[in-house]
Order: structure tokens, then sequence, then C-alpha cells
């Protein structure tokens, strides 16, 4: 790491090129995040009311607006939802063995199967894409998070659920997703080629608008539940399978898809992103071990500027 002195001081090249990156792409959303973290801790904001609004009035039309208005501008799209589904399904391989290892139990696996597959795409990762890598990477990172988006919605409800349900009542609990009815209401929308009313467009495009800054005040107000987990060993594991094995398996994918450029650059960083928050909405809803995965997403959260800010600059 060379630097040289100047009359300001010493200067490194690559310390500096570092903290712009952070302080561009992701200092923004612990902004917001940390707004959220003082409504809960002063205010005594609800993020159990918050979190119920955006699960089931924002997330299906932020859903349905993205999808109906990513797919014609999102070029390579079926090969960013393979490679989507690819590195989920890695992640679940790699969750499945240290699972194995650990020799947890069926509730404990399907948690630790949650935490490790599901990256935090949405509130974190798209916005983190937009600004540091533009527009056409925002394209491609789209397709690949509203391909993790449907199997959050489907696989994550399902994990969530199966640790206290049987595989029969947790299959049905994903039927009760709202965001699969706005998947599925621009699949018809895409299939027919109806056009939208504005009566109907313009408050589901509000909605949408508010999606993504809410789900941000929802993770800092889950951030400000956080306690000491009851294992912060098996936290611990979680965390570092998330930030550090799944950049490796994506980095290794895209390289053996041939994915390159603006779409490597968006693949890459939003598989690396910490554990979803929208996997506490879910293990709230299901009362999958929430204090595990709020613990989880709390500390992946604090430590992920330490692996994407190098990991961003590395793609650049």
């Amino acid at each position: 790491m060379r630097g040289f002195y100047t009359r300001q001081g010493y200067y490194c090249p690559i310390l500096n090129d570092l903290f712009s990156v952070f302080a561009s792409d992701l200092l923004p959303i612990f902004v917001i995040a940390g707004a959220g973290f003082a409504l809960a801790r002063w205010l005594g904001a609800s993020a159990t009311t918050l979190t119920h609004v955006v699960f089931y009035a924002l997330l299906p039309c932020f859903a349905f607006r993205l999808l109906v208005t990513a797919v014609e501008s999102g070029r390579q799209f079926g090969r960013m939802v393979l490679l989507a589904v690819l590195v989920m399904l890695v992640m679940a391989a790699v969750g499945a063995l240290v699972s194995l290892a650990l020799r947890l139990g069926r509730s404990e696996s399907m948690v630790f199967l949650l935490v490790v597959m599901f990256s935090n795409g949405g509130n974190y990762g798209l916005p983190v894409v937009s600004f540091a890598f533009g527009n056409e990477a925002l394209s491609y990172g789209t397709v690949f998070f509203l391909t993790g988006s449907v199997l959050t919605s489907t696989v994550g409800a399902f994990l969530a659920a199966a640790g206290r349900r049987s595989v029969r009542k947790a299959a049905a609990s994903v039927l009760g997703m709202p965001a699969l009815y706005g998947i599925a209401a621009a699949m018809v929308v895409l299939a027919t080629g109806i056009t939208v009313p504005p009566a109907l467009l313009r408050p589901v495009t509000m909605l949408s608008d508010a999606a993504l800054p809410l789900m941000i005040l929802v993770l800092g107000m889950q951030l400000e539940r956080a306690a000491f987990p009851k294992r912060p060993a098996l936290v611990v594991t979680a965390v570092c399978v998330s930030l550090l094995v799944a950049p490796l398996v994506a980095l290794g994918l895209t390289s053996l898809l041939h994915v390159t450029g603006a779409a490597r650059q968006a693949a890459v960083v939003l598989s690396s992103m910490p554990v979803a928050v929208a996997t506490t909405i879910l293990a709230l809803e299901f009362d999958a071990s929430p204090d595990f995965v709020t613990g989880a997403v709390f500390l992946s959260t604090i430590l992920s500027p330490i692996t994407l800010t190098p990991l961003i600059a590395y793609l650049r």
C-alpha cells in the first residue's frame, strides 16, 4: 500500500479510493438506517407496524412496478436470472454443509439457511449498485434482485415457516406472501400487453417509491432492537458465510457463465450484501428465531463496509 507525503500530509491513493467508495456509495444507506434507529430508540416507533406496512402494502407494488418497467431494459435477462438462482443454490449447499458440520436441529438449520441464502439486494444493494456503477448496472441489478425477491417470497417464506410448521403448512404459507401477487399481476400485464390505467398505476408508483426508504428505516429499527444473541458463535459463523463466501461464489459463477462488465458488477455486489432485511420480516411473521436473524442482520450490516468497500473498488 504505497503512498507519499504532500504539504497536507501523507497521501495514499488506495486508502483515498476506499474512503471515496465508502462515503459516496455506502454511507447514504447508513444515514437513512440511522434515522430508523433513532425513531425506534427515542420516539418509540413501532418496527412491527412499519414491517406490516412494507410487507402487505409496499412490497407488492414495488415488485409489480420493477418487473413491469425493468424487463424491457434488462439485457441478458435469462443469464441474470440463472445467475441469481445459481448463487442461491450454491449458498444453500454451503449453508447445509455448515449446518451438518455444526449438528444443528431442523429449526436451527432452516433459519441458518434463511440467513446465508438471501442478501440485502433491495434496500441496500440496488442503491449501492446505482451509486457505484450507474444506470446500466442498475438495470442488470434489478433483474437479479427481482429473481431474488421471487425466491425470498417463496423459498424464504417456506424456510421461515418450516422450522415450526409442517412441510404442508409451510408450503401453504408461501401463498400468503403479498409480493407474489404483485409479481403475478406484473406477469399478466407483460404477457397480455395491456396498458395499466393511470388511476391504478399512479398509486402503485407512489407506494413503490416509498418501499426502499421505508425498508431501510425498518432495517434501522431492527438494528435498534438487536440484543446479544443466545448463540453468538452461530451468528458469527452465518455472517462469515454471508460476507466472505458469497462474493467468491458470485465471482466464480460470473466467470463460469461469462458474465462481464456492468452485469458482473451488479451480480457480484448484490450477492455480497449483508443478510437481507426481508429475513427479519419473515422471521417476525413466522416466529422463526427472530433474535438470531436480527443479530445476523445487525452484525453483517455493521461489518459489510469492510468487505463491500474493497470489493466495489476492485470491480471498478
